[in-house]
């Protein structure tokens, strides 16, 4: 089913379901650690899953003579295949996140290829980060450097367009199109109006729904959607939630994702004693923010689990 169609379902019925993400096993890993994360949350009833797809990383090595040499990797492979796995194992709707970042717009041709022979219809198109080595992004040399082209060539695929147009009278695939938002802004972004521009380019493009970064403050959230609207982006605009489950994450997540901690959040979690107790603070905090969202009417409320879905499954139970 597409996720669209799942959304408006929602919106029609004035119901609300909850949604989350998981990341592909590292490298070397098999699916039992996945699964055993899926299966907290599976029987609550998620509307889908997404699956992360992870940036390429550099190792600088060094040979016999101390000379480096620089080889490229990835932690997380395997995107396209634990979506199937998941998809085929729990009978629930599967978005593979589909990145610019590191691919060329062939490779991605043929990863959504692959998708289309697999049935699965729901992508989520990205630009993806830059490199850990690289200043800012840098797209490939023959892929994109923005979201919305990549945007523009699934819907060119669903058309029966291929890159090349070297295939005539084709079979025309059918994917749905999430795209992401910001309420604080992406982090490159000048300001918010300049931010709200590039989203309203890729829906513009054919994306069908947004999906939001992690935010902690509600109003953030909904001062994001009204000014979004009043740009004419009018398409679905998904919250997206990341319980608070270590101290740390007070200054890595504002430090990696351009967010702000609420102080009333921060204050409670540093005094806490334990990493127990700040679990239960995020459990708090995210329990107030989803019910919250829930009472607006939101059809859908999306939680970034980051592989730890045991926090996630006793807000669901509390709010849903």
């Amino acid at each position: 089913m597409r996720i669209i169609d799942i959304i408006d379902q929602n919106i029609s019925a004035g119901s609300c379901q909850f949604t989350f993400e998981v990341l592909p096993p590292l490298k070397g890993e098999g699916t039992s650690r996945i699964f055993s994360a899926i299966d907290t949350l599976a029987p609550l009833g998620p509307a889908y899953i997404n699956v992360t797809n992870q940036r390429e990383a550099v190792k600088t090595e060094f040979d016999a003579e101390g000379n480096p040499r620089r080889r490229v990797y990835r932690h997380r492979p395997g995107t396209v295949g634990i979506s199937a796995a998941i998809a085929k194992r729990y009978k629930i709707e599967v978005v593979p996140h589909i990145i610019c970042g590191g691919h060329s717009r062939y490779q991605i041709e043929d990863l959504l290829i692959d998708l289309d022979f697999l049935g699965m219809h729901n992508v989520l198109a990205l630009r993806g980060d830059g490199m850990k080595d690289e200043r800012g992004f840098i797209p490939h040399p023959e892929g994109y450097a923005h979201a919305d082209e990549l945007v523009g060539q699934i819907v060119a695929m669903n058309s029966g367009r291929f890159i090349d147009n070297e295939v005539e009278d084709c079979h025309r695939s059918k994917f749905c199109i999430g795209v992401a938002g910001y309420p604080e802004k992406h982090k490159e972004s000048p300001d918010m109006e300049s931010d709200i521009a590039r989203l309203k380019a890729k829906v513009d493009a054919g994306g069908e729904y947004v999906v939001t970064q992690m935010f902690y403050d509600n109003s953030k959230f909904f001062d994001f959607v009204r000014r979004c609207r009043e740009a004419g982006i009018k398409v679905p605009i998904i919250p997206g939630i990341k319980p608070l489950s270590t101290t740390a994450q007070l200054d890595v997540l504002p430090k990696v994702f351009s967010i702000e901690i609420p102080e009333e959040l921060e204050r409670a979690a540093r005094k806490c004693k334990d990493s127990d107790a700040v679990k239960q603070v995020g459990i708090e905090w995210a329990t107030m923010q989803a019910a919250e969202l829930k009472r607006a009417g939101l059809p859908i409320i999306h939680f970034y689990t980051m592989g730890r879905t045991e926090n996630v499954a006793r807000i669901v139970k509390n709010v849903f």
